[in-house]
This record gives C-alpha cells, structure tokens and sequence, in this order.
C-alpha cells in the first residue's frame, strides 16, 4: 500500500534539485538582472541631476530613500557618476557623500551576496583561461589589497567588479571594508562636484573635477602595469 507514495516524493525532489541546481540559479540571477535594468530604465535616474527632490522628501527620510535607491540602481549596472553627482545637487557635499557611500556599500553587499549565492557555483568551472584564473587568485589571496585598489581608481564598471569579486573566494569583511575606504575619495569628489555645479568655474568645483581626471589616469597606469603581470600569471 506504501511504496506508490514514494514516486511523488521523489519526483519533487529531482524537482527540487533542478530548481536549486547552479545552472538554474544563474538564470535566477540574470532573470533578476534583466528585470533590475527595465525598471531603471523605467524610472530614468538621469532627472536626479536637476536636484529636484520627489515632493515631500526632506531630511533623514530622503537620504535613506536615496541611498536605498541609490543601491537598487547600481547593482541593475546603473553608472556611479551619475548618481554620485545627484547625491551633490540633492543634499550638497557632505550629506551628499554619506548617503553616496551608504548606497555603494549597500549595493556591493546587494551584488557580491546575489553574485555567490546564485552565480559563484555556476561560473566558477569556467575559469580556465590563464588570465582569468590570474584574476581569481589575485582576488583570493590578497582580497583587501585588490579590491582597495580597484574602488580607489576609477574606470572597471562597479557592479561588474562586484560580481566578479563573488566568483573568487573573497571574504565578506575584506570585500565591504575595501569597498566603503576606496570608495571614499572619487565619491566624495564627484559629490562636491555636484554639489557646485551651478558654479562650474569655481575653485573647488574645478577641483574636484581635477582629481577625477587624476584618479582616472592613475587607473589607466595601474591597468597598464597590472597588464602583464597576469597574462604571465
């Protein structure tokens, strides 16, 4: 009387495996991706730039919605400049880089946590190729290292990094302690930026546009020296 019983239950769990299987996973990950940036575009985060707050927002209350929205849109591959430079018109400099940074740590954490529990089982066996598997074990083995550096130079797409770094074998602690230090000088330099941005031939305006520039060039030389050194890894 028993044993027809057991073909249900094992038929739900082949289901079950199937669901939860890597491959099935990433195309949760992608799926969730793909609906990120529909609504993003959507939404068009561009008209932040006007500083225009939503009616009603002031105060605490507007800086947790913004850096709540600020982490939903970066890790659906919306560009940090633009809404870095918004955090600025928004709130000015200083508000604005608090709230900045509170999005890009929240949206690393968004990334790095959807990036290796839906993507790491499924991506991991495609690191063959010797430049990729240079990439991994430098993110591995020196974590902290790597990823201060990529958040201090600018130029590597954010969000792209950060699925990246949860392929490799990172830790939580060094990921988000790299990430909230290195983010610290483009973000506020974009944000004081903003914040000036209706005089644009100010002194402080002219210079935090400088150490963008600056920032960007040194990216350019630390790429071009990193370069060869993980193809001969």
């Amino acid at each position: 009387m028993f044993p027809p019983a057991a073909a249900p239950a094992g038929l739900a769990a082949r289901c079950t495996r199937v669901l939860l299987s890597p491959r099935s996973r990433l195309c949760l990950l992608l799926t969730l991706l793909a609906c990120g940036a529909a609504v993003t575009l959507w939404w068009q985060p561009q008209h932040l730039l006007t500083g225009a707050r939503p009616a009603g927002s002031s105060g605490p209350a507007a800086l947790a919605l913004f850096a709540l929205a600020y982490g939903a849109c970066t890790s659906a591959f919306v560009p940090r400049p633009v809404l870095n430079l918004a955090a600025g018109a928004l709130f000015g400099s200083q508000a604005g880089l608090a709230t900045a940074l509170a999005g890009t740590v929240l949206s690393a954490a968004l990334t790095f946590g959807l990036g290796r529990l839906l993507g790491q089982d499924a991506l991991r066996p495609l690191l063959r190729t010797r430049w990729l598997t240079a990439v991994d074990r430098q993110l591995s083995e020196h974590g902290f290292r790597s990823m201060l550096v990529v958040r201090l130079f600018p130029g590597l797409p954010f969000c792209a990094m950060n699925y990246c770094a949860a392929l490799s074998r990172m830790g939580w602690g060094a990921y988000l302690a790299a990430t909230a230090l290195g983010s610290i000088p483009n973000t506020a330099a974009y944000a004081v930026a903003g914040a000036r941005a209706s005089t644009p031939t100010s002194p402080v305006f002219l210079a935090a546009m400088g150490f963008i520039a600056v920032s960007a060039l040194g990216a350019l030389v630390v790429a071009w020296c990193k370069r060869k050194s993980l193809r001969e890894g």
